[in-house]
């Protein structure tokens, strides 16, 4: 009986203070306020030429030349959301050629958006690197939103007789990118 007499007690206790607990009204309206800004990053370009490939050209030639079909931005609700980009370039060169790296963005028409060139020297002892911002602090934003083609030349720069001490001399070229959109 006490443990029946217990229980209702504490019902008649519980109940009362769950009805007078403190709650607060919540506010479905928040999501009007909110702001959704993802940062998406990708790699774009990824290039390795080893030097007999370079040497087997010839001197004063292009040893690669590609272009890439690049539609990322054209769906319409994409390109009006892009709110800044950045591309990263990294270009490591072991062999002993001086090498010219141009890379172009190309609208639909194949006119030239943009250009980032590189000098690249022989043997060089670390990694180059390059940062692009496109947006409110760097190049006009248009370029990456009317980019439809990527192309890509290497030529070298040096004779195709010379060969680096290297065990396996080549050139790597990498680029990504980090791109910042307005989503709400």
């Amino acid at each position: 009986m006490k443990g029946f007499l217990g229980r209702l007690l504490l019902a008649f206790i519980l109940v009362p203070l769950i009805f007078c607990s403190c709650t607060e009204e919540q506010d479905f309206n928040q999501f009007n306020d909110l702001q959704i800004t993802p940062l998406v990053a990708s790699s774009l370009i990824y290039l390795e030429s080893d030097e007999a490939t370079i040497n087997a050209v010839g001197g004063l030639g292009n040893f690669y030349v590609q272009t890439i079909n690049f539609d990322a931005f054209n769906e319409q609700f994409v390109s009006e959301n892009l709110l800044e980009g950045t591309l990263f370039y990294e270009i490591d060169n072991t062999t002993s050629k001086q090498l010219a790296i141009t890379i172009e963005f190309l609208d639909a028409a194949n006119n030239v958006l943009d250009v980032e060139s590189f000098d690249v020297q022989p043997n060089q002892p670390t990694t180059f690197m390059r940062e692009v911002d496109y947006g409110p602090t760097g190049k006009n934003l248009n370029i990456l939103r009317e980019t439809s083609s990527i192309r890509v030349a290497a030529s070298n720069l040096s004779d195709s007789t010379s060969i680096s001490s290297d065990p396996e001399p080549k050139v790597i070229l990498r680029t990504a990118a980090e791109f910042l959109f307005q989503l709400k």
